[in-house]
């Protein structure tokens, strides 16, 4: 059966993409239009055609058709994607396999930067700010230095106005499964070339349930977002200033039961409160970025400077007084010059990097204060020649890290060390336009990631992981090869897509179980390094055999393991499992004057056993197959021909199947003993509402 199902994906799988269409008989038309679309590519600005990277495009529109609690899990099944989740209100991008800081996330024009070391530590973005998603698999430490060796996520907000229009939104939304409710609401301009734009967001959920557990203590969450932006749109070019705040209060899931009911523990009477309860973490998040372009004879020159500030507190015994406190202060920067393109020819160079101090302001400690300054210089030169799109770049990333030490109650905590990492990276891909319908790709890239401070210098209880940490400072640099194959093929009736890779990686990283205990009731975990091997593919088909009717699948799968290790640690921590979706969407109507744009549609997810795991020390064990169901429906809702709301319903995991993905972390908390169930399940069925209603003027 399983091999039944794995040939029949690789015919056909779905991009969400499609969803979104207007029309089911533009297929064609579409997969013409976004080869015409520019992406923020392994290279710089490119045309999508001519990217030999396998790249995926989500838009706010299709954001808003998924069922998701936070940013990352509204993405997380797109082929290739996965998430490291813990409970409802953090997710981590994972992308073929590698995760953490070998992602590197780009918002607003700069790296994200809010110790994403940690299991429990998200992204810290709000999702009602995002115009479009770009999804690059593969290493892209060419344009944006180490830590980019699984891949990028560039996050770009909505697009300016014309000028002489005032546009703005108000969003809502319910999940009944946690009671989340949000809102957000967006105002923005363009008056003869200055552009302003402001939104609030925020968000509140109480505890998720699920068959197995019930509610789940200590689930709960809640999230504030605000954004502003002012600049001038002129003939030269463009100048931008935003200002970003953002704040997540997740309180954190411990899975402690009762020894002799298995019951979930919970300080709580109320399990459904929507305040949050012990232990929990504060997270702000502050950002400035300046972002100027300007026009050229012979291109374009951007500048864009960054400063964010990343507070993390956790609460354990008391409500009132943080344990553990990071704060880390980054500047990012980045300068780059674009050639025009002259007989075929396209050349881009640039200097970009960032500073970085972290500061331990609480009483705790988990990693050393440290300072640490990122330098990068790269160029890059394309050509199109006939049918050929050949393009390729090198780059020289030094970073220098300086980890202070500290002596408490006479021992010594950490010590004091400094660090040099260099990496040499390039990239070389071709693309090939066989026909009008039919285009290969191929690419080859070296990646390089230096270790970060928690690998390095880990020495401490990690609450929210439920596990003591240790680093090792000798830790060198991880380096990659990586070669991508795919081809795409559209025709007016069927989009086919597939893309096979295979990554090498020298000094990987990994975080493993010992048996050892430094503090009571926790594990103890330790960092390790040796050489890795990853291999997988993706395919996807989204066909409309009659007018208005969709029908796809996608499959994704990732082969991950440790060379020259015994079988018990053959196989990487954390790899996603295999992964095989169908959709079906049917649309109702096109042009209606009341109920436009409306459709029903049905989606399974089918979650293949993940028998490959990392078995040394029970760090990991088998995670079982299961299937989830979702329906969903939406439509426009117009008068007098102008769309005054859009709605969408959702029905996610239909049949309230108890499952836990390989990836919760919540799956190794505490065994039930009545059941002889181990860990905490992920959430059961949920009923989703959304709400969006434009609002446009001009003047």
């Amino acid at each position: 059966m399983k091999k039944l199902l794995l040939g029949l994906s690789l015919a056909c799988a779905l991009p969400m993409t499609a969803q979104s269409l207007p029309d089911s008989t533009d297929m064609f038309f579409r997969h013409l239009e976004l080869k015409e679309v520019m992406v923020t590519g392994a290279l710089g600005d490119m045309k999508m055609k001519e990217s030999p990277m396998p790249i995926t495009i989500l838009k706010a529109k299709e954001l808003r058709q998924l069922p998701s609690t936070n940013l990352i899990d509204a993405i997380a099944k797109q082929p290739g994607m996965a998430q490291i989740t813990s409970g409802g209100g953090i997710s981590k991008p994972v992308i073929r396999g590698l995760g953490y800081n070998r992602i590197v996330v780009v918002n607003d024009g700069i790296r994200q930067e809010g110790q994403q070391w940690g299991d429990e530590h998200g992204i810290e973005i709000d999702a009602n700010e995002v115009g479009t998603v770009e999804i690059l698999k593969g290493p892209a430490s060419l344009m944006y230095g180490s830590d980019a060796l699984g891949g990028v996520l560039v996050f770009k907000s909505h697009p300016v106005l014309p000028k002489g229009t005032i546009k703005g939104n108000l969003n809502a939304e319910y999940q009944t499964n946690n009671g989340l409710f949000g809102g957000s609401v967006n105002l923005a301009g363009n008056q003869k070339g200055f552009v302003w734009d402001a939104r609030y967001s925020e968000k509140h959920a109480h505890a998720y349930k699920n068959r197995y557990d019930g509610y789940v203590p200590n689930s709960q969450f809640d999230e504030r977002a605000f954004s502003a932006k002012v600049g001038l749109m002129k003939d030269w070019g463009f100048s931008h200033l935003k200002f970003g705040y953002y704040n997540l209060n997740p309180s954190i899931v411990e899975g402690e039961r009762d020894t002799v009911t298995g019951e979930l523990l919970s300080e709580n009477e109320n399990v459904k409160t929507y305040r949050h309860g012990l232990p929990y973490q504060r997270v702000f998040h502050y950002k400035a970025v300046s972002e100027t372009f300007v026009n050229l004879n012979s291109g374009h020159l951007k500048f864009i400077l960054g400063y964010q500030q990343n507070r993390r507190k956790e609460y354990e015994e008391s409500a009132d007084e943080y344990g553990l406190y990071l704060q880390l202060h980054t500047l990012n920067y980045d300068f780059r010059y674009v050639s025009e393109e002259a007989s075929g020819w396209k050349f881009s160079t640039g200097l970009n990097g960032m500073g970085q101090k972290s500061l331990n302001l609480g009483e705790e400690y988990l990693i050393p204060d440290y300072g640490l300054v990122d330098v990068g210089i790269f160029a890059t030169a394309s050509k199109s020649l006939n049918r050929w799109n050949l393009s390729g770049g090198l780059r020289f990333d030094h970073r220098f890290l300086d980890s202070k030490g500290l002596v408490e109650d006479g021992e010594e905590r950490f010590v004091d060390f400094k660090r040099h990492f260099n990496g040499v990276t390039g990239s070389v891909g071709a693309t090939y336009e066989v026909s009008e319908q039919f285009g290969l790709k191929l690419n080859l890239a070296r990646g390089f990631r230096a270790p970060n401070i928690s690998e390095l210098a880990s020495n401490g209880e990690h609450e929210g992981s439920l596990r003591y940490e240790i680093g090792n400072r000798d830790f060198r640099p991880e380096y990659s090869w990586q070669a991508d194959f795919g081809f795409d093929f559209a025709t007016k009736y069927v989009e086919l897509q597939a893309s096979v890779f295979a990554n090498r990686l020298q000094n990987y990283i990994y975080l493993h179980r010992i048996d050892s205990i430094i503090e009571p009731d926790l594990m103890t975990f330790e960092y390790a390094q040796g050489d890795a091997l990853l291999w997988g593919f993706e395919a996807r088909m989204d066909c409309h055999p009659v007018h208005a009717l969709h029908v796809g699948a996608n499959f994704s799968y990732v082969n991950a393991r440790l060379l020259h290790q015994p079988k018990e640690m053959k196989w990487l921590p954390m790899t996603p499992a295999p992964r095989l979706s169908a959709d079906l969407k049917y649309e109702i109507t096109h042009d209606a004057k009341v109920f436009n744009n409306a459709y029903v549609a049905a989606n399974m997810d089918w979650y293949l056993q993940q028998d490959h795991y990392f078995a040394a020390y029970d760090t990991e064990t088998m995670t079982p197959s299961y299937l989830l169901i979702d329906l969903s429906a939406g439509t426009d809702i117009q008068v007098r021909g102008r769309k005054i709301a859009e709605l969408h319903f959702v029905v996610d995991n239909l049949t309230d199947v108890c499952y836990q993905d390989h990836l919760s972390r919540l799956k190794y908390a505490d065994l039930n003993v009545v059941t002889g169930r181990r860990g905490v399940f992920n959430m059961g069925r949920n009923f989703v509402l959304k709400l969006a209603v434009p609002i446009s003027s001009s003047w």
